[in-house]
């Protein structure tokens, strides 16, 4: 590692924190901004975002869920209309009170979500049980004013993906809120390579105005949490207050149950969390803006040079024409070293190193960004070889992350040791709790943790037991841990 990078970059394994923020920066995946809180998503942080609306988005529509696309500004009346949701956001919302040069009569907030705007506008779409499943899904910018704020994982404006869909019964609205949780739970274990757990929030936890909220968390290495998505069952709490109703098959007034569901651009920074290390970035193959970079080694002579170039154009062709996202470097105003380093730092999964000796010889040095691990190939074998790398490295790093989550994921009998658990090797903590949101209060309080999950293989797994924190009945065990 070159000397300036020892110097700016902060070790993952001695302050995460500091880390995190050197990577985000220094890899150039995002930038601060001149508004408090916001970030700028440079292109290569960027490019993540679009191959995670490439993947989700065909799953999406597969299932008839349309594109499109509400106002930013929403009426402060129509927030107001439903004071459960009022309160849950309260704290974080953005208020427009002027425009035009002059005060406004009606005061407009800056979408933190789009329930209230979209239900409103649903209420005069929906007619009939015809109209019905109303699938509808909007790729957008949303606003929540943070207190403090972490490039990615918790900003004032971010980017996301919400789902609205109307249903004439709730058992179809809970099979559509899991649907959309296992698209969730499909998309980091297939692209991102991160095992994650789902499950049901607790009551204390639930989105404001739903009945049920599903999540994805992520097990970060130092064994916090990350909310990852989430999925709510609303039933009919919002066509309540926005009167969506509909004609049934009998021709009486009913009201549809909905869900809402989320991913943001906070998923960046749990791939950022779960797989880089000391030396920068580790991108999963298959959501890397850029696959394998071709470092060509300088030569001293000119025609020795032109002819490396040459041939790092060929394996270039090969590569591209093999659908692998490939990029030639051949920056020779900096040492090989800084070169190496920063395309490190960045993550790209393969390094294909090309110099005199590997044209003489016709065999190529490919380097694995996870573990280091080098190979040789020719150039007829390159594409080949480098494909396998890729699809190798991408099942590695999810085997390394269902190893990481397994090795911090503990069992707790009592609430002393769970309390040692948290204040030594922070875990995820899996224990008996009954389910009262004035004991989970006390936990926060005391510990910092808070519920996660009840994973849903457990939903209905029952047990007479007792719980953990204040030792009255409990049937079931949920996941505790801090987050982020």
């Amino acid at each position: 590692m070159s000397d300036f990078t020892k110097k700016t970059i902060a070790k993952k394994s001695e302050d995460i924190a500091a880390w995190y923020n050197d990577i985000v920066l220094r890899a150039e995946l995002a930038d601060y901004s001149a508004v408090k809180g916001s970030m700028i998503i440079r292109p290569y942080g960027y490019a993540i975002w679009e191959y995670t609306q490439k993947t989700l988005d065909p799953w999406f529509k597969e299932d008839g869920v349309e594109n499109a696309y509400f106002p930013l500004l929403i009426p402060y009346e129509l927030i107001e209309k439903e004071k459960e949701h009022l309160e849950g956001f309260s704290p974080e919302l953005a208020v427009v009170t002027h425009a035009g040069g002059k005060k406004l009569t009606s005061n407009y907030v800056v979408r933190p979500t789009s329930e209230t705007i979209m239900y409103r506008t649903f209420a005069e779409w929906i007619h009939s049980y015809r109209d019905l499943p109303m699938k509808i899904n909007q790729w957008c910018n949303v606003v929540r004013w943070e207190k403090r704020t972490y490039p990615f994982l918790r900003t004032s404006e971010f980017l996301w993906q919400e789902g609205h869909t109307v249903h004439t019964t709730e058992l179809e609205a809970i099979g559509m809120a899991l649907k959309a949780l296992e698209w969730y739970k499909r998309f980091y274990e297939e692209y991102f390579a991160i095992s994650v757990y789902a499950g049901i929030k607790s009551k204390r936890e639930t989105f404001a105005g739903a009945k049920t909220t599903y999540a994805i968390e992520m097990v970060i290495p130092d064994g916090k949490a990350l909310q990852a998505a989430t999925s709510h069952n609303l039933s009919d709490n919002f066509a309540n207050v926005f009167d969506i109703s509909f004609l049934d098959e009998q021709g009486k007034k009913q009201h549809p149950f909905q869900t809402s569901w989320g991913l943001s651009t906070r998923s960046i920074g749990g791939l950022v969390l779960v797989h880089g290390d000391d030396n920068g970035l580790v991108m999963p193959p298959k959501v890397a803006p850029v696959q394998a970079v071709i470092v060509v080694i300088g030569a001293k002579e000119e025609a020795a040079q032109t002819k490396l170039q040459t041939y790092a154009m060929e394996i270039h062709k090969q590569l591209i024409a093999h659908g692998i996202r490939t990029k030639i470097d051949t920056d020779f105003s900096h040492s090989l070293g800084y070169r190496i380093n920063e395309w490190e730092m960045r993550g790209v999964p393969v390094r294909i190193e090309i110099g005199s000796k590997e044209i003489d010889k016709d065999s190529i040095t490919c380097v694995r960004r996870d573990n280091f691990e080098k190979s040789q190939t020719s150039s007829e074998t390159i594409s080949e070889h480098v494909s396998e790398i890729l699809t190798t490295m991408q099942a590695d790093l999810l085997t390394k992350s269902e190893k990481n989550k397994r090795e911090l994921t503990v069992e707790a009998t009592s609430y002393d040791e769970f309390k040692k658990i948290m204040n030594s090797k922070r875990s995820f903590i899996r224990v008996p709790w009954c389910e009262n949101a004035v004991c989970e209060e006390k936990v926060k309080k005391e510990t910092k943790a808070t519920s996660r999950v009840l994973e849903l293989d457990r939903i209905k797994k029952t047990e007479s037991t007792t719980c953990v924190f204040c030792g009255k009945k409990a049937s079931r065990k949920w996941l505790f841990a801090q987050a982020y």
